[in-house]
């Protein structure tokens, strides 16, 4: 795999929260032209991407912003974990209540709870930039 890509209304919220979370801007640009018409099957179109990277060069997230044709939003809203398609992406961290916080100042926001798995694990779900969810994984081992 290459990268997944996550589509979102608000780019700059987007790479403030995936900054949070230890990832890096890898490059950023517009990009249009018939060939992304092409590919996309869209007439018009104009997106700015920023490519995310994970700090150990191994992960990348493709954020895009849609300028043309506009965004639209998949039903319903703020999907829960059980919606079919892609739901979430998952990071190790560090601390689990630490990093809640601090995406917290950048939208983020808890879906259910922080849990315990079998002395293994603190797990949750955090609901980020255009309804993304990602999970956060705390090993306690």
């Amino acid at each position: 795999m290459d990268h997944v890509s996550v589509v979102v209304d608000d780019l700059e919220a987007a790479i403030g929260f995936f900054v949070e979370l230890g990832m890096e801007v890898e490059g950023r640009e517009p990009v249009e032209g018939p060939w992304v018409d092409d590919v996309c099957g869209l007439d018009g179109t104009r997106v700015e991407i920023a490519m995310m990277r994970t700090p150990d060069g191994h992960g990348k997230l493709e954020l895009t912003s849609f300028r043309s044709p506009v965004a639209i939003s998949p039903a319903p809203d703020n999907a829960v974990p059980n919606t079919l398609g892609l739901r979430s992406v998952m990071f190790a961290v560090d601390d689990v209540h630490d990093t809640v916080a601090r995406l917290g100042a950048h939208g983020g926001e808890l879906v259910g709870k922080v849990v315990e798995y079998a002395d293994v694990y603190r797990l949750c779900y955090v609901r980020g930039p255009a309804g993304v969810i990602v999970s956060l994984a705390e090993e306690l081992r």
